[in-house]
């Protein structure tokens, strides 16, 4: 009588082709724990991302869940302090154009208002003298109300100096770009030393005769390209 084979018992566990395939899944979790510990991880932007996809944030309430690393690039959101500086701008640019119309002095200094801010233009013959760059005193009023104006605001301010295109060589001034610099950095230290202002609140510039409000053709825009500009800075705006 025959007996009968029995059929080959099949070996516990799993198929042969799940090793293979366990020892690749293993290799490519070590390769991503490697890359992960090599790399540097913003514990406070992952913990906002995480806490943002729980909540349900993400382009609902929120342009982004995560803070911007520079507080200009943020979203400008009009508040009291911009218009508080709005209006300490218009109210400086009235008392100034009070003073000169009371003075008479609209012929050499004109006051306006720009995206810049008020901007204050001083003709040459009413700061200097003929290639000088010393304040004369004749200046002193004007320049004390100005400073006595920028007192009461925190706005920063830009002195800058422009000349004719007529070259100048002297000891002291080789070109008019030392004249234009020395006349900005006069008007500067005339204010903050008269009342007391914060240095770091101003900067000189002198820009020679580089930017013309006028052809340098005849003697009345001559005149015109002589001179200095002082500008109380919109605190919105952003210089080029």
């Amino acid at each position: 009588m025959k007996r009968r084979r029995r059929p080959a018992s099949q070996s516990p566990g799993a198929p042969k082709w799940m090793v293979t395939f366990s020892d690749l899944i293993t290799l490519i979790l070590v390769f991503f724990i490697l890359l992960f510990s090599m790399s540097q991880i913003d514990i406070v932007k992952f913990r906002t991302i995480a806490d943002s996809f729980q909540q349900r944030q993400i382009l609902e309430f929120y342009p982004s869940v995560i803070p911007f690393d520079q507080p200009s690039a943020e979203p400008e959101v009009k508040s009291g302090e911009g218009r508080e500086a709005e209006q300490d701008l218009n109210s400086l640019l009235s008392n100034i154009q009070s003073y000169l119309k009371e003075n008479e002095l609209t012929d050499v200094v004109v006051a306006t208002r720009s995206e810049r801010g008020v901007v204050l233009v001083l003709q040459e013959q009413a700061l200097f003298a003929s290639g000088e760059a010393t304040v004369l005193p004749d200046a002193y009023p004007f320049l004390d109300k100005v400073g006595g104006l920028l007192s009461e605001i925190p706005n920063f301010v830009k002195v800058e100096g422009h000349t004719d295109n007529r070259p100048i060589n002297t000891y002291r001034f080789p070109s008019n770009w030392e004249l234009s610099s020395a006349r900005a950095s006069s008007v500067v230290r005339y204010l903050i030393t008269t009342e007391d202002l914060d240095p770091k609140r101003f900067i000189a510039v002198g820009y020679g005769d580089t930017r013309p409000v006028a052809p340098n053709d005849k003697v009345e825009n001559l005149q015109k390209n002589r001179r200095v500009e002082v500008i109380i800075t919109d605190p919105a705006y952003e210089e080029q």
